[in-house]
């Protein structure tokens, strides 16, 4: 089987399991609940079958250009959901983190993004492109579960307020809880891979820490909001609506430095 065909079987595992999920919150029958976990466990099985492929077919990592790094990330940020899930009993979450998945997933079959495995350039040929951007994405998975999670406290408690009955289980007050924990371990972890990561692998690979490129730029840009998030939050005990707004507009931040770098503004950290 090839690498194509799981990535396709792997979508439309992911689908079944949104749907599982989306049915789970309408319907709150514990079976669906299990069987959407269930089944979104078995794509996940077949996903890293795929990256598995990729990386002994390549000889390397799958981090060296759009395809393989976005695939890495749909894959750790549904690892991040079923921990979240776990440990919280989140499955009303599940559907629309899995919305985000799939829209990530489509982006990966979309012929507009290459495909073809290329030898690694000389400055990408270090054991420091592996911390740099798989830590890096291993953080804003998280930060991910909180985007999802800031929406839905914002939903949740715009509904609360006006005494309309709700068909998530959580809280306002669990989902605030929620996003600031997932925030709190992305934001250390980003802060390794991201910054920390990069900047030795930057003076390794151009001898210096920091050159003001685009993507590093708007990395350090998404470092503050996230960093707005925990001060206002810790120091000045902001919670609710003003956290989630700035926890939203933190991801929006990551996507665009992730997405928009790439194809608006050309740069050294740019990906094809």
């Amino acid at each position: 089987m090839s690498e194509k065909d799981l990535i396709l079987i792997t979508f439309i595992i992911y689908g079944i399991s949104t749907i599982l999920y989306f049915l789970y919150s309408f319907k709150r029958k514990s079976l669906v609940g299990r069987l959407a976990t269930v089944v979104l466990f078995i794509g996940l099985l077949f996903h890293t079958i795929s990256l598995i492929i990729r990386s002994i077919s390549a000889g390397h990592l799958p981090f060296s250009n759009m395809f393989e790094s976005l695939s890495f990330l749909t894959w750790i940020t549904v690892v991040a959901y079923l921990i979240i899930e776990l440990i919280y009993k989140l499955k009303t979450a599940g559907g629309f983190v899995l919305l985000i998945i799939l829209g990530l997933m489509a982006v990966i079959s979309s012929p507009l993004i290459p495909k073809e495995i290329s030898p690694l350039v000389p400055a990408l040929q270090s054991h420091w492109l592996t911390l740099h951007v798989s830590v890096t994405l291993i953080g804003e998975a998280f930060l991910a579960i909180a985007f999802v999670t800031s929406i839905l406290y914002l939903i949740q408690e715009r509904k609360f307020r006006s005494g309309k009955k709700s068909r998530l289980s959580a809280t306002p007050e669990e989902l605030d809880n929620i996003s600031y924990r997932c925030i709190a371990i992305g934001f250390s972890i980003f802060t390794l891979g991201a910054l920390i990561f990069g900047m030795i692998w930057a003076y390794q690979a151009w001898g210096s820490y920091w050159s003001w490129d685009p993507k590093e730029t708007w990395t350090l840009i998404t470092w503050f909001i996230y960093a707005l998030y925990l001060h206002t939050r810790i120091v000045m005990g902001w919670k609710g609506r003003r956290s989630a707004y700035i926890a939203i507009l933190g991801f929006l931040s990551a996507l665009f430095t992730y997405f928009g770098v790439n194809y608006l503004i050309s740069g050294l950290h740019s990906y094809t």
